[in-house]
């Protein structure tokens, strides 16, 4: 398979701590410039202690990037493979830095956040731009092109869609036909939705999306359509700043104190459509907070899988690769989606996901310095 005229794959991620003495540092490099003081970092950092001071997500990586090289190899794809985080080792400007004294001139890049928004896909552009700059400035760096937002594409929805139908089937049967499927995502500032994308308001329009998707399809197979609502978890910030809401947990209480005919229920399933493994956000706000939510108000409550290492979403990194590289090359290439919203773009347009704080430079996007032809 032509993979031209890439040399590499970076895989990039959030990162995460992996011992009890990295908690506070991860979350200084995560809250940096906001002036979070450190006892405050302590208190959130709970969560990370109450696990022995170690986050999942890198683990995870591990595992995903295992699976996506035994893809790719399977596949006749001979590509070094490249992993870097954003707030943890291994630090993005490392790997670039090793991308660099490896020879690597054009590599295609994977982020683990499927969806636009500042903090979901910018931020991601614009931590590339400075790795560049750290390992010896952007000329002369690997050209680094960011694969498309992939938050509809089959590959990534099918294990979701299955793992749905496999929460429905655990709940008792007498609730089962009756379940709410709670879709739920990473909150963000309602400024920060409403500046995502080039026109605003992605963010939140791609989650219905891809939700209605969903649904439609467990409907299908099910032969029972299931009432769903689009919720939030991990709010943080000010109080004063609004956040998307509801809020998982305000949701659930409502949901409890509703008439079944009103909406309300005895039944949900959580399905973390936001999120592509089983990380900080969905074992404790999900399986530990909101699982607790619902057992206090009586309600059955199911939490399905991510897509995580499921053979499908390992191969949508391929699919995505090997789409761009065709098209890199002036050649057709099939874009695979479901919903109505349509393939995204290669390269974000100028001010795509706006930097409210401030305007820093960026790579992929459309006024970014690298590309070339």
């Amino acid at each position: 398979m032509d993979v031209s005229p890439y040399d590499a794959l970076l895989f990039v991620s959030f990162g995460g701590p992996e011992k009890s003495e990295d908690v506070v540092p991860f979350l200084e490099n995560v809250t940096r410039g906001r002036g979070i003081p450190r006892e405050r970092l302590v208190e959130v950092g709970q969560h990370y202690f109450d696990r022995g001071g170690k986050s999942p997500i890198n683990d995870q990586n591990r595992a995903f990037l295992a699976a996506l090289r035994g893809d790719l190899a399977e596949h006749g794809i001979d590509l070094p493979v490249y992993w870097g985080n954003r707030n943890w080792d291994p630090y993005l400007s490392d790997t670039v830095a090793q991308m660099r004294a490896d020879g690597i001139e054009r590599a295609a890049v994977f982020a683990t956040s499927a969806y636009s928004s500042y903090s979901s896909c910018r931020q991601y552009r614009e931590n590339l731009f400075e790795a560049c700059d750290k390992s010896g400035g952007v000329e002369g760096a690997p050209v680094l092109d960011k694969l498309r937002r992939y938050y509809n594409h089959p590959g990534f929805v099918a294990p979701v869609v299955d793992g749905v139908l496999a929460s429905l089937e655990d709940l008792p049967e007498d609730v089962r036909d009756g379940a709410r499927i709670l879709f739920v995502t990473h909150s963000i500032p309602t400024s920060m939705n409403d500046n995502a994308g080039p026109e605003g308001n992605a963010y939140v329009a791609q989650h219905l999306d891809v939700a209605a998707v969903i649904a439609d399809e467990v409907a299908q197979r099910r032969g029972v359509t299931h009432e769903w609502d689009l919720v939030y978890c991990s709010r943080s910030g000010a109080p004063h700043i609004p956040w998307l809401e509801p809020d998982v947990n305000d949701h659930l209480e409502e949901l409890a104190g509703k008439a079944p005919e009103d909406g309300g229920g005895s039944a949900v399933v959580m399905c973390p459509v936001g999120f592509v493994s089983d990380h900080m956000e969905v074992v404790y706000d999900l399986d530990t907070e909101a699982m607790a939510t619902a057992e206090r108000l009586g309600i059955e409550a199911r939490r399905s899988p991510t897509a995580g290492e499921d053979p499908r979403f390992v191969a949508t990194v391929r699919d995505l690769l090997l789409e761009r590289a065709a098209a890199e090359r002036g050649e057709a290439a099939e874009r695979r989606t479901v919903g109505d919203l349509g393939p995204g773009p290669d390269r974000c347009p100028a001010g795509c996901c706006f930097n409210q704080r401030s305007q820093l430079p960026t790579l992929s996007g459309e006024d970014s310095p690298q590309y070339s032809g």
